[in-house]
């Protein structure tokens, strides 16, 4: 099976090359910001380039991992292009969404829900899923959280370096997430190109957890004691951000063959 990853030389992307090749797919991975051995450059804003590598690849699926938090253009205009593209050669389309596009609740999200983000990044992942779904009807949509699993993870790199003091801030007590290894969202994401699923399916740890004790969490690993990480509440500092983002993950358990970890297993 020929597979094209873009963000390829991203944390998840990587995994999902790897991942992919080992399994015996002829894989493609693509880098913008950073030029790595063995993937192809693409800037995913530049739809001529999108149109010509789809093209010339002729891929049986594509894995959308592409975004940068601050660029409408990557993350919204981007996925367009790609979808686009993909539905244009017939290739499957899995792409990779976010829990970023709710404002937050106790109760939690399901597939049906519709976006309501609060901020650009949600916005931006909002209208990726939305140009998706017009272009490529029958592609599958993956709405994740935080990524972790190793150091070369963000949120291990920010908890770590909170807590020696290396940036300021603190890690949020009052915002709960359901993050994922990003070796059980890999194998997921590829599972979904091999498939047939299609529309949206959230794809989560079921351990929902705060920002704040994820940190805690991540520092024990390291022998750094609870009380070196930071912590305190987005509300009083005024943070126009999503509070509570609950993914229900009962229907990626019934169509998914990877089991999806939660965090205490996952940093045991």
């Amino acid at each position: 099976m020929r597979i094209l990853v873009t963000g390829g030389s991203g944390y998840t992307g990587g995994r999902l090359v790897a991942l992919a090749r080992k399994a015996g797919h002829d894989v493609t991975g693509t880098s913008h910001s950073t030029r790595v051995e063995g993937l192809v450059p693409l800037d995913v804003r530049d739809r001529a380039a999108v149109d010509l590598l789809l093209d010339e690849l002729r891929p049986d699926a594509v894995v959308h991992t592409s975004y940068v938090q601050s660029d409408w253009a990557v993350t919204a205009l981007g996925a367009a292009y790609v979808a686009a593209a993909a539905a244009r050669n017939g290739a499957r389309l899995v792409q990779v969404s976010s829990d970023a596009i709710f404002k937050g609740r106790p109760a939690p999200y399901t597939e049906a829900d519709l976006p309501e983000p609060v901020y650009p990044y949600g916005a931006a992942k909002a209208a990726a899923e939305t140009a998706v779904l017009a272009v490529h009807p029958d592609a599958a949509i993956a709405r994740t959280s935080l990524i972790i699993g190793d150091d070369d993870s963000k949120q291990h790199q920010l908890a770590l370096d909170m807590a020696a003091g290396r940036v300021g801030g603190v890690l949020f007590t009052d915002h709960i997430r359901h993050p994922i290894a990003v070796d059980d969202l890999a194998a997921a994401l590829l599972e979904l190109a091999e498939g047939d699923f299609r529309g949206i399916l959230n794809v989560a740890g079921p351990e929902p957890i705060s920002r704040h004790e994820l940190g805690i969490r991540v520092a024990a690993k390291h022998g750094v004691p609870a009380e070196a990480v930071p912590g305190g509440s987005a509300l009083e500092r005024g943070f126009v951000s999503p509070a509570e983002v609950r993914l229900d993950t009962t229907l990626a358990r019934s169509v998914l063959r990877t089991r999806l970890r939660g965090v205490t297993e996952v940093l045991a």
